[in-house]
């Protein structure tokens, strides 16, 4: 699924390609991949709330796109634009068999491409947009939250790893795995840390880093690896430049020079870390279980 980054990247790639264009007609190739009824009108702007992109048109009815694992938006006009999951359809005759949906354009036509069918367009009202449950239930990206907000929010889930609550679209929108990776190298906190255990100071150096991180990613044009592109089919380059732990795995720690970036498992994700950098912080409990544990154990070697 693409990050906040690489759906920003296509917002701004295609917004110059079909802003004021008309909307002659929207052939649905596949059901699942349209909801509702296809408006009609002029593309007035396109806007994104977390990784949905939502385009507006001045009949009062908007669409949103959601692209998951596989989608690709592409525009073709005297040029062709595109971005999302990487194939030859970028460049391949369209439209063509993962084509679901055909956005007929004046001067150019938007298709819709998904190879395995998660993503989806959904039209309605665009005084409706922000009701709708999927946006509706998205929390501030990093830019949009206070530091008192963020760190009330962790003491509300103050037993759930660090990493999982940065991953929650309800608890902070837009932080993916690659950016809670980097945050959290950048913050010096190991991603088990219970949120709890999270100084005040320590909150608002995450909110700070994960905000960083994005803003570089979004100027890198996204972090793709094989599966994201940027709007004119190229690939961005944010883990080249800036990554620091994603994606190096055995590889000495940029930071201390000492140990080898390590990858674990934290909330059902490969995660990437400095085992030497990010010491994983323990609450009195657990060391207290830990301790008994280790007594039990000499005990029985004792006897």
């Amino acid at each position: 699924m693409p990050e906040l980054p690489e759906v920003e990247t296509i917002r701004r790639g295609l917004k110059n390609y079909i802003i004021n264009k008309k909307i002659r007609k929207i052939k649905v190739l596949c059901e699942k991949s349209f909801i509702n009824a296809p408006p009609k009108g002029i593309i007035k702007g396109i806007r994104r709330f977390g990784k949905a992109l939502v385009i507006d048109l001045d009949s009062g009815w908007s669409l949103m796109v959601h692209l998951r694992m596989t989608g690709q938006l592409i525009y073709d006009g005297k040029e062709r634009y595109a971005g999302g999951h990487p194939s030859d359809n970028f460049i391949d005759q369209l439209p063509n068999r993962q084509t679901r949906v055909i956005v007929e354009l004046e001067n150019g036509t938007l298709y819709f491409n998904d190879q395995r069918k998660f993503g989806f367009i959904k039209s309605f009202k665009t005084d409706q947009v922000e009701n709708d449950p999927f946006i509706k239930k998205l929390g501030p990206e990093p830019w949009q939250m206070t530091k008192e907000e963020f760190y009330e929010k962790l003491q509300r889930h103050k037993n759930s790893p660090i990493k999982a609550l940065l991953l929650d679209q309800t608890i902070i929108c837009g932080l993916g795995n690659i950016y809670a990776d980097e945050t959290l190298f950048a913050a010096k906190i190991h991603p088990k840390t219970k949120a709890g255990l999270i100084t005040k100071a320590k909150s608002n150096m995450i909110l700070g880093v994960a905000e960083r991180v994005m803003n570089l990613s979004i100027a890198a044009g996204g972090s793709t690896l094989k599966d994201y592109v940027k709007a004119d089919g190229s690939r961005g380059d944010y883990l080249d430049k800036f990554a620091l732990v994603y994606n190096k795995t055995g590889q000495v720690c940029p930071i201390c020079g000492k140990a080898k970036i390590e990858k674990i498992r934290v909330a059902g994700r490969g995660t990437h870390i400095c085992p030497r950098c990010q010491v994983l912080l323990e609450d009195s409990t657990t060391t207290n279980l830990k301790q008994a544990s280790q007594n039990d154990k000499k005990q029985r070697e004792i006897k």
